[in-house]
């Protein structure tokens, strides 16, 4: 995983006497891979995470060894500019040395709001000086021994080397501490300070679950209608989402939307269907008689509800929406809210995950993968190729633009299968290459549960539908993978990323104090 992928972004408002709506750029983002254009839209609000360091010495030592000190003070600076580096805000406490100063140490700790506390075992610590931050910090702790060589200089080497080297002496006394307090440690980072590609890339991966915990425990994701009466395994108590993740579960009502939808703003309009027009291709239909070319009709209720549904998050101060609503037939609301399709996929790729069918769980589990910047489609199962032993992997619902293979498609659908409203449709390929799936279910004492598998997402045909698809590989082979799958009792709903990530998810889950499952074989 990359340190760091995000920049400053600018925000651009539409001049409006009304609540403005937030884009970048009319013009297209696109890059090109092997041939192919593929479109990337910028992330609104930069990841951010406050990410804490403290080292751990004993103070015993500074009397018999002139100089340490000060050489084991380097080498937390020297750590503190590793993190910084993975694009995270660092608050640094020093070197605590015996109990007393992790008393002392601990109100500031507390104050600073960290995501993500690393405790740099700079040399042999007593765990006395560790047990109170285990016992009274409500902050992932990973502990992190780097030594600065990779092996001892056995026909020279001194005591003082050996200090300096010791980092991962104390780790089994601090982690012995801190399951004895109920508290034990997120994970441990073990190998050496430079030149060690492996132990910089579990500090990247921390970095990042740093940004996902800083997000999910400040978002505001808005709920807005109801379930499928059918889909019972749809519901979730908000308060249990709250309790789990942190966030807020704000309710909403459609006509929220409505009142913006209402409003005549023929200029935003204009800029919108511009801005659609330069994202997506709309190219003739194939085989599918439902579906059409892209009508001038479908375009523009399209960019008027993606002018609506923008002014609405914005006036609600969402990062994120699960939504499901029908209202009644040939009314404004319904063609309202059965065609932010559109503009749900540009909120997507820009950080702000939208979910259909009223999915909150999903919702959370594509901010998770957003916030890793991996992506985070709405995703299901769809027909098995038994052929080519993969799984279509799609919906009809808002995808994550800058996960596509390829640039994206519209096309106008004469009807949404299964639900009532026509209009414009998304359709596109995830990138080829690795895959990572995160379903969250509910289990039946009411707890949540994280699903997870990695795989490959393959070249190949998709059905010229109007809805996402793409060919899904796993191990060891497709019917078996379906099978445990959902044996795990998922959501009929996934969040899909590139990658493999489930090493991340697995010990986002355990922070979360989430259960978990991977299906599929890990490398």
């Amino acid at each position: 995983m990359e340190c760091w992928r995000e920049n400053m972004r600018n925000r651009v408002f539409l001049e409006s006497p009304r609540i403005p709506i937030f884009h970048h750029s009319s013009k297209p983002l696109f890059h090109h891979s092997k041939g192919m254009t593929i479109v990337r839209i910028e992330r609104r609000k930069p990841l951010a995470a406050k990410v804490g360091i403290v080292g751990v010495g004993h103070h015993t030592y500074w009397a018999q060894f002139d100089g340490l000190l000060d050489e084991l003070k380097g080498k937390l600076v020297q750590f503190e500019a590793k993190v910084r580096a993975c694009g995270v805000e660092t608050a640094s406490f020093g070197i605590l040395d015996k109990a007393q100063d992790a008393y002392d140490a601990l109100p500031e700790m507390k104050a600073a709001d960290l995501d993500v506390l690393f405790i740099d075992m700079v040399t042999y610590a007593t765990s006395s000086t560790f047990g109170v931050l285990a016992r009274d910090l409500n902050v992932p702790i990973v502990l992190v021994a780097l030594q600065p060589l990779r092996a001892m200089p056995y026909a020279t080497a001194k005591t003082y080397t050996q200090l300096c080297n010791d980092d991962f002496c104390s780790v089994p006394e601090f982690t012995g501490v801190a399951i004895r307090m109920g508290r034990p440690v997120a994970d441990v980072i073990l190998g050496v300070r430079e030149g060690d590609p492996a132990a910089d890339a579990e500090i990247a991966q921390w970095c990042q679950l740093a940004k996902v915990l800083h997000d999910l425990r400040r978002a505001r994701i808005g709920l807005m209608g109801h379930v499928l009466e059918s889909m019972y395994d749809m519901h979730v108590d908000p308060t249990a989402v709250t309790s789990a993740f942190g966030c807020h579960v704000a309710l909403c009502e459609p006509d929220e939307i409505l009142k913006h939808y209402l409003v005549e703003d023929r200029p935003a309009v204009e800029v919108m269907k511009a801005r659609i027009l330069a994202f997506f291709d709309t190219p003739d239909p194939v085989s599918d008689p439902i579906t059409t070319k892209l009508t001038e009709r479908d375009l523009e209720v399209a960019a008027k509800s993606a002018v609506a549904l923008e002014r609405f998050v914005a006036e609600r101060n969402l990062d994120g929406l699960a939504y499901y609503y029908e209202a009644l037939p040939d009314t404004p609301l319904r063609e309202l809210v059965t065609n932010l399709i559109v503009g749900n996929s540009l909120l997507t790729g820009a950080g702000f995950p939208m979910c259909g069918e009223y999915d909150l769980k999903n919702c959370i589990a594509m901010m998770i993968l957003d916030r890793l910047d991996i992506g985070g489609s709405f995703a299901e199962f769809h027909p098995v190729d038994f052929e080519r032993d993969t799984v279509l992997v799609g919906h009809d619902g808002p995808h994550h633009l800058n996960i596509a293979s390829r640039k994206p498609v519209l096309r106008s659908l004469k009807t949404y299968h299964g639900k009532p409203g026509r209009g414009a449709g998304v359709e596109f390929s995830i990138q080829e290459g690795p895959i990572t799936m995160l379903s969250i279910g509910v289990k039946a004492d009411g707890k949540l549960k994280f699903v997870i598998a990695e795989g490959e997402s393959l070249a190949g045909p998709i059905p010229p539908t109007g809805n996402t698809n793409t060919h899904g590989k796993f191990l060891p082979d497709v019917r078996t993978f379906l099978k445990r799958w959902v044996l795990e009792g998922p959501t009929h709903h996934f969040a899909l990323g590139v990658g493999h990530h489930a090493d991340a998810l697995v010990k986002l889950a355990q922070v979360l104090n989430i259960e978990s499952a991977v299906v599929t074989p890990q490398r």
